[in-house]
This record gives C-alpha cells, sequence and structure tokens, in this order.
C-alpha cells in the first residue's frame, strides 16, 4: 500500500536540498510523484520548495486537474504529466534551475561527453530542449523528442528537468549535472578540456550495459555514431539553436572515423612556423 505521507515527506526533503544547494530561488522549481495510474502528487505553486510541509502537496490527474490540496499545484504540471504518460517507468519528476546547468542552457551549448566518467555512466548525453514558454502544452511537449532515451533533460533558457524510480533518484540526476557543468566551467578557465580515447569511452558503456544501466550509444541504432559528439541528439540541435561556442569538437572518435584534419589551432601554428623558416632562410641568403 501506497504510504501517502512518507512520499510528501520526501518531497519536502528534496525540495529543502534543491533550495539549500542553490538549485532554486523564491519559488522556483517544481517536484511530482506518481501514486496511482491517475493520480500524482504536485508542490504548490508560488511558494518556496525550502519550506514545503507534507500539508502542501497537492493531488492532480492525469488531466493536470487539481483533486485534493489546500494551495493551487504548480503551474508547470503539464510538463510532469508529458514525462509520465511516455515513460510508464518513471515515479517521480524534479525541476529546478540549478545556476551552471541553467547556464548551459541559455547559452544553448552542449554538454561535452567522454570527459568524466561518473557523468557517462549515470546521464549519457544530455538534450537541450527547443524555447517555449513556460506553463502551456507546446512548453510541455518539447521533451518528447528526448524523454525516451535520458533520465535528464535541459530546458532551452528555463532550467532542468530530470526523472527516475523515486524522487531520490530522480534528483540524482539533475545533482550529477549541476556539479559537472561545474566542472566544466572550471576547467576552461584553466584553458583546456581533454577528452577519453574510443577505447575507455567503451570501457565505460560496456561496464554501464553490465549495470543495468541503459543508453542508446549501446544499442544498434548508435553503434556507428561519433561515440563522443553528442550524436545522440545532435539532429535536434538547428531547431533548438544549440551551436558548439565555448567547448571545442571532441576528436572524431566513431568506428567510422577517418583521420581527422588538424584542429585550426594547429594550423596556424603550423602555418606560423613555416613562415619563420622561410623568413629566417631569406634572411641568410640577404647578407
Amino acid at each position: 500500500m501506497t504510504n501517502v505521507h512518507k512520499i510528501k515527506q520526501d518531497m519536502c526533503d528534496i525540495g529543502r536540498r534543491i533550495y539549500d544547494k542553490g538549485f532554486v530561488a523564491a519559488n522556483d522549481g517544481n517536484i511530482t510523484v506518481r501514486i496511482s495510474e491517475n493520480e500524482v502528487l504536485c508542490t504548490p505553486t508560488m511558494q518556496s520548495k525550502g519550506f514545503l510541509k507534507p500539508d502542501d502537496i497537492a493531488t492532480i490527474d492525469f488531466t493536470g486537474k487539481q483533486i485534493a490540496g489546500r494551495k493551487p499545484r504548480s503551474s508547470e504540471a503539464l510538463l510532469h504529466l508529458e514525462i509520465y504518460k511516455a515513460r510508464e517507468d518513471i515515479k517521480s519528476i524534479v525541476h529546478c534551475h540549478p545556476p551552471h546547468a541553467t547556464a548551459f542552457a541559455v547559452a544553448r551549448e552542449p554538454i561535452p561527453q567522454c570527459v568524466l566518467p561518473e557523468v557517462e555512466v549515470f546521464l549519457g548525453d544530455v538534450p537541450i530542449t527547443k524555447y517555449e514558454t513556460p506553463g502551456g502544452k507546446e512548453f510541455a511537449e518539447t521533451i518528447l523528442p528526448f524523454v525516451q532515451k535520458t533520465n535528464v533533460i535541459i530546458l532551452a533558457n528555463h532550467g532542468t528537468v530530470s526523472y527516475g524510480e523515486n524522487v531520490e533518484r530522480a534528483f540524482w540526476w539533475t545533482e550529477i549535472l549541476e556539479s559537472y557543468c561545474r566542472i566544466l566551467m572550471l576547467a576552461r578557465q584553466l584553458g583546456h578540456v581533454e577528452y577519453f580515447t574510443e577505447g575507455k569511452e567503451r570501457e565505460l558503456l560496456e561496464l554501464k550495459d553490465k549495470w543495468g544501466w541503459s543508453d542508446p550509444r549501446n544499442t544498434e541504432d548508435y553503434k556507428d555514431c561519433d561515440i563522443c559528439a553528442n550524436d545522440v541528439f545532435r539532429d535536434s540541435w538547428g531547431e533548438a539553436l544549440v551551436q558548439r561556442r565555448a567547448f571545442p569538437e571532441p576528436p572524431a572518435m566513431g568506428p567510422n572515423a577517418g583521420s581527422a584534419a588538424p584542429a585550426a589551432s594547429e594550423q596556424e601554428a603550423l602555418i606560423q612556423a613555416i613562415t619563420t623558416r622561410v623568413v629566417a632562410e631569406l634572411a641568410k641568403h640577404a647578407k
């Protein structure tokens, strides 16, 4: 039997954690948990997630109609319902605005792959949706192209949404993503990000498969993908205005990758070296 009061307490606990970590400000964010085929617990609108009480949690049906609770449900509940409808295995969803991950959402910068083992095992390729005004049906449907292939999504110019078999797991994926985005920004300040080799990445994917974690790159559909180049969601970049600007394209690592041309910086260095040599030789003969 579902212990609804315990679940509400867990939702309040996660609310405090996302607030204490600075993943939400003021009344930002929302949390839901599915408790039956047609019922979802939902945090209220216009209330800080850091100070929730179990009695604040509303109950809605799968149309978004509130059927219980003394406070009105979150205005963004429709986004959660689209995920539940698409994924029967999902029992909880957390939406918030972690600063570093949301910076990638604002910049529309794709999340680099093949950098941290934990990210490859727990997250994989992380998509960025196209932008729609939050709260409505069009906004809710922006996640549909991605929801089957990942458990965490970046919402363009908005924040993140992550989901799992319980509210703790749903929160974990956002916490891992936010930590990773912060590390990426710190590494960029140092001036360089080094990528795994294809062999080391495939070792991680083998472990992921062994441990029962799904990843599209472990399926036939993506057996020929460029394994570290965001190939799972790259086709969506044009519509979402996603483009590499801050982080370099990783070296081609897919099974069909040929000899890559030198990077632009390498070409410039080579040209400069040749020019210097030629000038030196000319100067010798001029004496």
